[in-house]
């Protein structure tokens, strides 16, 4: 490690030297006048993402300067070069946002970052710097960022073969969304825990020094990372068991919420009432109940109360509810609703309409259109919605012989 951190010293000492320090100062100058156009917007006629090729433009003509002044410019051009392949990457499209900002954007920075080391340094060279041992192995920087690049890319890159993996195993076998989102996170785990075992072959690691860690890892168990290694284990145990898989709806606190994917140490629900995504702990579905609407299918049975005066027919009133919950594009035909007499209250007969839905996600917004569709047949059909109302006397003496009624 001392030795490393002695090369990287050494590269301080190009900052002496003026032909460097002008480079930079004109990258530096660049970059900030742009920031600051494009911020207070010196071109009103220039849309905004026009300002970076503008700047980039700018420092290419300072760089030609410099070259026809016979001074160096290889660095300013090295970074302008760095900076247009910046702006590029901004460009693409929108749905690449996931790929761009986990894959992309690092690999172009280590890139960039390579290629300013070879202009100070050899790259090989620093490569063969011990840093020190682990585990009994004797470890160089060249190893170590090997192994940190391919861990990376490895945790970052299964997403998209596992994804297609699953996929066509759906295809071949019929499985379900819910299924092929478990078999694809439990190969993405699988892809994880071979590359890991790969990188530590890499190092040159052995299995007793595996065997050593794992022990070490067992007595830190029991005293700090227990609940870790719980939510761990329990999230493995739900996949396969499948009572709990992405895309499933779980009723949470009274709101139904939809996994959207089960992680290492927590599951990530999505409510739909406030847009909200929650992390729940794996460990709490195995300590707390809960309601799932989608284990075997995802239809479910939604129910609106609604009160009638008691001078309608209740027969009548029955029929009416359940022909209106049919003209409602969103509740299903069949299983057909069905309307019940719940209870005699003080100012109506109180029923119950209950009806199926495709999606446990869409209730409310569902029983908000079949509340609508009631009121309306009621209106139609001249049906009576009572509601309470009191008495108001006056307080003169004598009394008034009249009364007035106001609603509330």
């Amino acid at each position: 490690m001392k030795e490393l951190l002695l090369e990287i010293f050494g590269w301080l000492g190009y900052l002496e030297r003026p032909t460097v320090l002008l480079q930079l100062g004109l990258v530096i100058a660049v970059v900030l006048l742009t920031r600051r156009a494009r911020r207070r917007r010196w071109l009103p006629a220039l849309p905004l993402l026009a300002y970076t090729p503008v700047g980039i433009l700018a420092l290419a003509l300072g760089c030609g300067a410099l070259a026809a002044l016979g001074l160096p410019q290889g660095l300013a051009s090295l970074l302008g070069l760095q900076w247009l392949g910046w702006y590029g990457i901004s460009l693409l499209p929108q749905r690449l946002h996931q790929l761009e900002s986990r894959l992309l954007r690092p690999a172009y920075l280590m890139g960039s970052a390579l290629l300013l080391i070879r202009e100070v340094d050899n790259f090989n060279d620093i490569a063969v710097i011990q840093l020190g041992e682990v585990l009994g192995v004797s470890v160089s920087f060249g190893k170590l960022f090997n192994a940190l690049v391919v861990i990376y890319l490895v945790l970052v890159g299964c997403g998209p073969p596992a994804a297609g993996v699953a996929w066509l195993a759906q295809r071949s076998l019929g499985l379900s969304d819910g299924s092929r989102k478990a078999m694809e996170l439990m190969l993405r785990y699988l892809v994880v825990s071979l590359g890991l075992v790969g990188v530590a072959m890499h190092l040159g690691i052995n299995t007793t020094a595996l065997i050593a860690v794992a022990g070490g890892l067992s007595v830190g168990l029991g005293f700090g990372i227990k609940e870790v290694f719980s939510n761990f284990v329990s999230g493995i145990w739900l996949l396969f068991e499948g009572s709990v898989r992405p895309g499933e709806v779980l009723m949470l606190d009274g709101d139904p919420c939809e996994v959207r994917s089960l992680g290492l140490r927590a599951t990530l629900l999505w409510r739909d009432r406030d847009n909200a995504e929650l992390l729940i702990p794996n460990q709490t579905f195995f300590t707390e109940a809960a309601t799932t609407y989608t284990a075997s299918d995802r239809m479910r049975r939604s129910q609106v109360s609604i009160g009638a005066a008691y001078h309608h027919n209740p027969a009548e009133v029955i029929a009416l509810l359940e022909a209106t919950a049919l003209e409602v594009a969103r509740v299903l035909p069949q299983p057909a609703p069905k309307a019940l007499l719940l209870n005699y209250g003080d100012y109506a007969i109180n029923y119950g309409l209950r009806f199926w839905i495709a999606n446990p996600m869409d209730n409310v917004g569902i029983c908000s259109e079949v509340n609508q569709a009631i009121w309306q047949a009621f209106r139609n059909n001249n049906i009576e919605i009572p509601f309470p109302q009191h008495v108001e006397y006056s307080m003169q003496w004598p009394p008034e012989q009249h009364q007035t009624n106001k609603f509330t």
